[in-house]
This record gives structure tokens, sequence and C-alpha cells, in this order.
């Protein structure tokens, strides 16, 4: 890599005015949960069609665990859900009590293959949680119906999700849940943080209070003029809340997911046709369904049968060449953990264990120049080269 400037895998796009909306907040002397972690919540709320309750948390990790408690979990009730995701979705199931159980994967779109739920499903199942992978909308139809067939609670997992559409619709606009992330490395980003779409008013009231130690008034509502600093404690809860400097930042970066995402679509088709003739590197394909993919990852798999290394020595001598690299996901059921507790092993999910072993992830972010996407590929095309049988 001598004397070339690194490529980072991601790099958010803070601009001007989220800096400015920041500094606001630390002059304003309001800098956790107030004003404009409410505006924020309500505009992330209308920008999906104003019909849901929006809570926005610290992390999508702490979303999900909030939606799952409000299912209330008993100890073997079971809970579906995709091998290849951040280990957060799955480690939520076992920290609220329940097991998980996985379904594969559609071997080119990495999307949860409903066909595989339904097999799945038992007496003991409580839940499904879909994970939206890498921007595209996993197939819901069929995954709702299921679900109101066994009378299922319904998660997604749309941590990849902001700006996805399913046939026309925003996901999270009529989802049961849906749990969004705001990391650095997402199409728009807080710092860290999430945000919880919901139907229901009742459960939207409890993940409330539970986000913030289970008392019956948060902070704003209790410091802010005219508020009363009496409070309740309902239930035990967790310190989830988002902070205003966090929300000042996704305040201007909503306003930017449309023209962000274009830009990532742009890129995206970049890849797709600067690869196409590359025989070893395959993208993933296309879902079948109408979708609006947000692209928030371009994962693609190395075909290692081909090749005298593995993926892993690969993606190092990409990292050599200046090429940051992602990988998403390695499949949680053959991490340690989940091994040796529950029994997981291969040959059970064939779909994800190929990918599993083949996927990584390219630079995907506005700020991503042509000229960088084309030395991306040149090195991939050189270092495949370098490496075949």
């Amino acid at each position: 890599m001598k004397g070339k400037v690194f490529i980072p895998f991601c790099r958010p796009t803070i601009e001007e005015d989220e800096i400015n909306e920041v500094v606001d907040s630390l002059e304003s002397g309001w800098i956790t949960t107030g004003p404009k972690t409410a505006r924020f919540e309500e505009e992330f709320r209308h920008y999906h069609g104003g019909k849901q309750e929006a809570i926005a948390v610290n992390s999508a990790t702490a979303g999900l665990h909030l939606c799952l408690l409000t299912i209330d979990l008993k100890p073997g009730d079971e809970v579906i859900t995709t091998s290849i995701t951040w280990p957060s979705t799955v480690n939520n199931i076992v920290i609220c009590g329940g097991m998980p159980v996985f379904a594969d994967v559609t071997r080119d779109t990495l999307q949860i293959d409903p066909l595989e739920i339904e097999r799945r499903i038992t007496e003991k199942t409580r839940a499904v949680i879909p994970v939206h992978f890498a921007g595209a909308p996993v197939d819901l139809d069929p995954i709702k119906e299921l679900c109101r067939k066994h009378s299922l609670s319904l998660i997604e997992d749309a941590a990849h999700g902001a700006g996805t559409a399913y046939k026309g619709r925003l996901i999270g606009s009529d989802s049961e849940a849906a749990v969004f992330s705001f990391h650095p490395i997402k199409n728009i980003t807080t710092g860290e943080g999430g945000m919880i779409l919901c139907k229901d008013k009742e459960q939207a009231g409890r993940i409330r209070r539970l986000r913030f130690h289970g008392i019956s008034r948060d902070a704003w509502k209790r410091y802010a003029k005219g508020g009363s600093p009496q409070y309740q404690v309902v239930e035990p809860g967790f310190k989830y809340n988002m902070l205003d400097l966090q929300a000042a930042i996704g305040l201007h970066q909503l306003k930017k997911l449309s023209a962000f995402n274009k830009r990532r679509k742009h890129l995206a088709k970049n890849y797709l046709d600067l690869l196409n003739d590359l025989e070893a590197i395959k993208p993933l394909a296309t879902v079948p369904y109408p979708h609006e993919h947000a692209w928030h990852l371009f994962v693609v798999r190395l075909d290692i049968d081909m090749l005298r290394v593995n993926r892993d020595e690969f993606i190092a001598s990409l990292q050599d060449e200046g090429i940051g690299v992602g990988l998403h996901f390695p499949a949680v059921h053959l991490q340690s953990y989940y091994a040796r507790r529950f029994g997981f092993g291969r040959g059970e999910l064939p779909n994800s264990e190929w990918n599993s072993d083949r996927l990584f992830s390219l630079p995907l972010y506005p700020l991503l120049k042509e000229d960088e996407q084309v030395r991306v590929v040149e090195t991939l095309k050189r270092l495949t080269k370098r490496y075949r049988i």
C-alpha cells in the first residue's frame, strides 16, 4: 500500500448544518433527551407516513431488546430469525429468555426465506425477527401471513432499512414493530442511536417507560418549564434514551436521506457495471418482488474454489492494498457461544453457511468517489488474478 491513500470502508457525511445544530444544543444547556429528540421522533414518524408511534433510543440493539421485552418471553419460547445478521439480533433473544431458531436465507439475496420460517414454526414459537439485509427488504407479505396464522409477534430488524421500500411502502410505515439503526456506518447517523416504529400505542408507552428506568415521566417532562419533578417507577427499566446531541445530527441527516440513498444507488450501479466481467466476485442478486433498495451495503461473494486463498486471506490482501472492507456477516449460529450452548453446527443452514465463508462488503457511502470505486475494482481484479488456481 506504500504511497497509496487508504479508501475507508465507511465515512459518514457530516456537514455544517449538523455541526451547527449540535452547537445549538450545547449552547442551550439541554444536551440529554429533550426537545430535539422529540422533534426527531416526530419527523421520523411523519417521514414514514405518520401512522406509527416513534421512540428514539440510544442504539438499534436497545430497540430490539425493548421490543422483545414487550412480548414477555417465557423460558422455552422460540424466536425465529436469520443467522446472517449482526449478533445483537440473536443476543437479545437469549437475553430476554428465549431460544433462537434459525431459518435459512435464499442463497443469492441473503434475505430470510419465508418457506424456511414456516418449516421451523412449532407450538413454542412466539415471534419472528426478519432482517432487511443490506438495504433490500425481506418478502414481508408471506411472513406477515405466517405470523397472523400462528398468532406470532413480528419484529422487523430494519437496521439496514432507512429508506428501503417494499411494494411501494417504506419499511416501518405499517409494521407491527420495526427497529432502525443510526450507527455511523448506516445510511443516516446520529453517532450512535436507533428508532422504533410500532403500531400499538400501549406497546409504545411501555417501550418509552422501559427505555428510561421504567418511570412514568421522562426528563424533558419533569425538568422543562411547567414540568413536575415527580415520577413513579412502573416497572424496572433501562437507560436507553437518545440524547438531544444525537438527535441534533439526526434532524438534518433525515432531511438528506433521499439524496444520500440516490447517491448510494448510483455508486451501486457503478460497482455492478465494473464487476460485470469479474468471474471470481459475485454481487448479491436483486430480490424478485417490487422494492426500493436503500443500498446500505454492497456485499459480494468470493469464489474461493477458483482461488488458492480463503476469504479472510483475500480481504487481508485488500486491506494491505489500502482498501477498507466490511464483513456482513459471519453466520451467528457458528459463533462459539451459540455452537457451544445450543449445539448449532455446520450442515443446518447450507445457504447461510455457504455465504458466511465467502461474503465481504466493499466501500459504499455518499462521499465515495467514482475513481475510488475504479481503484477498488482494479485491485479486486489484480488480486483475483494473482491468487487464481
